[in-house]
């Protein structure tokens, strides 16, 4: 993406900084900066000493990735970004793809797929001046204040920081006086889960919408049955895989148990009548504005608003109005027989010169990060150092505009919490989701190191003879936010001085065997939630639940 002077004379070498006018870019943007700025003192005997990774072994992968270049796929997956520092490490790692070429090459990566997407008519004409006064209010979950950027594509303050509405609640428990939420258990599946808790204490009306009877249904006013998503109603879902974009349409084809209601559409509609008819009519006639893109017919009902607002978003590729260079779909009944829509393939380096960046290329060093950042100083009439610093960045200048080496954060002085805590997820589960089911628990042990019905942390067999422990023994695990009883389990998978656990066990109200006793309350393992600390990758706003930042104690009891 790039080239050297035509005397093929390699000028970057270990320790010495590069001429920019030396080089020459043609897809790229910033690689001598970067180079000059992180790269050239960053040496693979450097890196060893920081993973403990073999020198040999780095450069064995960095030359078979050398070798296959462009059809080398770096996969960044969203677990990168999920520790305190997490941007750098996710920059760092979709920049080898830049380094090796290969964005939107056979074998490589890929940017997405468009797949065009109506948006719903505009809310501005209904909306009082009440409404626009506090519609422009600080959010409660912090993002774009100094200290949490969440600069979710470039935009300071974009990004949602769910985790940390619990902490604003905690602040000012008068913050939200009606709470509606569905498919969601964030007093388990969020870190620091016992803030939650004492949050959702504080609510005076909650209102939850689930599948499933959850820790956080137990602060519940009211429970609504949510429907099953694939079966019980309408909703467009887009997607990109094999060279392609695709939009999919979920919609009520099974008879339902139970009266449900689709959460975001028939729940909304139903609950703006209730609200007109107290006198407060803009919700309902926003909604009762929508209009059938086929029939120009308006929605009477809460099924008929729901499916309405369906058709609306995906019109695009069915109403024949714009001709699709991929499927052809001729109106909404055939779009719902066939139930996807494919746009046309993806050509390799569609988007080379045309990069969704401020210099429209592939940015190391990124422009368009300094921009947000400069806005979000702006705002808060600081610097942008201010603002890295406030954040917990160890970057200042302009290296915060590149990829580059953060040390790893940690909660836990070594000497009282000696074990780094390594939470993973189940095959069996995921998210968690699965625990109130026999089979989760009989078939437990295809989670590498786990026993079938048990919940088990597993140490190096050299830390549990330090600590005189033997496999079986419980064992109290705490960190600087929280404490869990679990089983020890003696295990060589796991390396000297850390501690693993699979998340997915510690349900003290999912179901009668997820806990260990519902009535009681009584939690079946423990929750790694409970042990994880309440921290953020603040330039993104995304949750820290990876990369070892918690340390722990474990103690035999």
């Amino acid at each position: 993406m790039g080239y050297l002077p035509q005397s093929g004379k390699n000028l970057f070498q270990p320790g010495a900084t590069v001429d920019e006018a030396a080089f020459v870019e043609k897809q790229t943007h910033g690689v001598v900066k970067w180079w000059n700025l992180e790269l050239k003192d960053k040496t693979p005997a450097w890196a060893a000493k920081k993973t403990l990774i073999p020198e040999e072994q780095i450069l064995r992968v960095a030359r078979t990735m050398g070798k296959a270049g462009a059809a080398t796929a770096v996969w960044m997956g969203p677990g990168v970004a999920m520790t305190p520092r997490g941007t750098y490490a996710s920059m760092a790692v979709y920049a080898l793809n830049g380094i090796l070429g290969s964005i939107e090459t056979e074998g490589g990566v890929f940017q997405s797929s468009g797949v065009p997407v109506e948006k719903f008519p505009k809310a501005d004409p209904f909306i009082d001046e009440m409404a626009k006064h506090h519609g422009h209010g600080k959010k409660i979950d912090g993002r774009g204040a100094k200290d949490m950027p969440a600069m979710m594509g470039g935009k300071p303050g974009s990004g949602v920081v769910t985790n940390n509405v619990a902490n604003a609640l905690l602040k000012n428990p008068d913050a939200i006086k009606v709470f509606l939420s569905s498919w969601s258990n964030f007093n388990f599946s969020c870190t620091g889960a016992q803030r939650w808790d004492n949050a959702m204490a504080r609510v005076p009306f909650f209102v939850h919408m689930v599948t499933n009877a959850s820790e956080m249904t137990q602060f519940a006013d009211i429970i609504l049955p949510a429907t099953f998503a694939p079966a019980e109603k309408f909703s467009v879902i887009t997607n990109m895989a094999n060279l392609h974009g695709h939009m999919s349409i979920q919609q009520p084809v099974a008879k339902k148990l139970w009266d449900s209601k689709a959460e975001e559409t028939e729940v909304m509609w139903l609950l703006a009548g209730k609200l007109k008819a107290r006198g407060f009519a803009n919700l309902y006639d926003y909604y009762a504005s929508f209009e059938d893109p086929e029939t120009k017919k308006k929605p009477a009902n809460a099924g008929e608003f729901a499916e309405i607002a369906a058709r609306i978003s995906s019109q695009k590729v069915w109403d024949g109005k714009e001709k699709m260079k991929g499927d052809q779909i001729a109106g909404w009944q055939e779009f719902r027989t066939k139930g996807i829509y494919n746009s046309e393939t993806y050509p390799y380096r569609k988007n080379w010169g045309k990069f969704k960046t401020e210099t429209k290329k592939f940015e190391f060093f990124s422009v368009t990060l300094k921009k947000a950042f400069d806005e979000h100083a702006k705002k808060h009439n600081t610097t942008v150092d201010d603002v890295l610093q406030a954040s917990g960045y160890e970057a200042r200048g302009e290296l915060a505009f590149l990829p580059h080496y953060e040390s790893p954060k940690r909660h836990g002085g070594e000497k009282e919490y000696p074990f780094t805590f390594i939470d993973y997820k189940s095959r069996l589960n995921r998210e968690g989701r699965s625990a109130n089911t026999v089979w989760y628990h009989e078939f437990k042990k295809v989670d590498v190191g786990d026993e079938s019905w048990d919940d088990v942390i597993k140490i190096n067999p050299i830390d549990g003879k330090k600590l005189g422990l033997k496999t079986g023994d419980s064992v109290k695990v705490s960190s600087t936010t929280g404490s869990i009883v679990t089983k020890v389990k003696l295990w060589e998978g796991v390396r000297p001085g850390t501690a693993a656990k699979c998340y997915g066990q510690g349900h003290w109200a999912y179901g009668r065997v997820a806990a260990r006793d519902y009535t009681k309350a009584q939690p079946r393992g423990g929750n790694n939630n409970e042990i994880l600390v309440d921290d953020y990758d603040r330039l993104s706003g995304s949750t820290a639940r990876n990369g070892g930042f918690t340390g722990v104690k474990i103690e035999k009891i």
